[in-house]
């Protein structure tokens, strides 16, 4: 029996976008957020804060990675490129890659949808980061689909296990479109890598971020928020 979908959330602009297209396509939806030691933890309660004011229950699964994986993102003290195409120009995956994130994330997905009697989950895998982030491919996401029908109840006549990748092969600034044609509410969508609500812009992330709202000809809804409260 299928139970609705679980959606992979951050609260950052893509899962951002794939939760409010999730809403648009099953019934029910859940959250699953991973507070997995990042740097940027505040995404954690921000996207809490966006589940809660649309009415999706989430759950947040606790990792400590930090101490066992190697990032910047978990505080492993390499610096954090200043733009998308300075990490770019480092050998090999980004300092922020967290080896195999999508992996064990997706991994833990599954067995929390399993056990709800779940049988899709949602990710906001995108074309802007498949080439630096190895997990994030469409590639993998067949690959990861596969592992999970054939590691679950699925290979023992179960259902069969759907991983939805709606923003694979967008740009950022197709996925903030798609995004606003769906109602979405970015204002308290964080993606500074930094860790602060005021984004630093000096990152990869809010490079791609503030480029994606200018190519649109938009303000980022994050910016004017934090203007309106005096934050930034």
């Amino acid at each position: 029996m299928n139970k609705g979908v679980i959606v992979l959330f951050s609260g950052g602009i893509d899962s951002t976008t794939a939760l409010y297209w999730a809403l648009k396509k099953f019934e029910p939806v859940r959250a699953l957020i991973f507070d997995y030691g990042q740097q940027h933890r505040i995404e954690v309660a921000m996207a809490k804060r966006i589940a809660a004011s649309l009415g999706v229950e989430c759950d947040v699964a606790e990792l400590p990675l930090p101490g066992l994986l190697n990032s910047a993102l978990l505080g492993d003290a390499r610096p954090i490129a200043a733009s998308l195409a300075e990490s770019r120009c480092e050998p090999g995956p980004p300092s922020t890659y967290v080896p195999f994130r999508n992996g064990i994330f997706l991994a833990i997905a599954a067995a929390y949808a399993e056990s709800r009697g779940c049988r899709h989950l949602v990710t906001g895998f995108n074309s802007i980061d498949a080439p630096d982030y190895p997990d994030t491919t469409e590639a993998f996401a067949r690959k990861m689909a596969a592992a999970i029908n054939q590691g679950t109840s699925a290979s023992k006549g179960g259902a069969k296990f759907k991983l939805h990748t709606p923003l694979a092969t967008l740009s950022k600034k197709e996925i903030v479109a798609l995004g606003f044609e769906l109602g979405a509410d970015y204002s308290h969508s964080v993606s500074c890598y930094r860790g602060s609500e005021v984004p630093c812009g000096r990152c990869p992330s809010c490079d791609i971020r503030s480029r994606a709202f200018a190519e649109l000809g938009r303000t980022d809804p994050l910016l004017e928020r934090l203007g309106k409260e005096g934050k930034a």
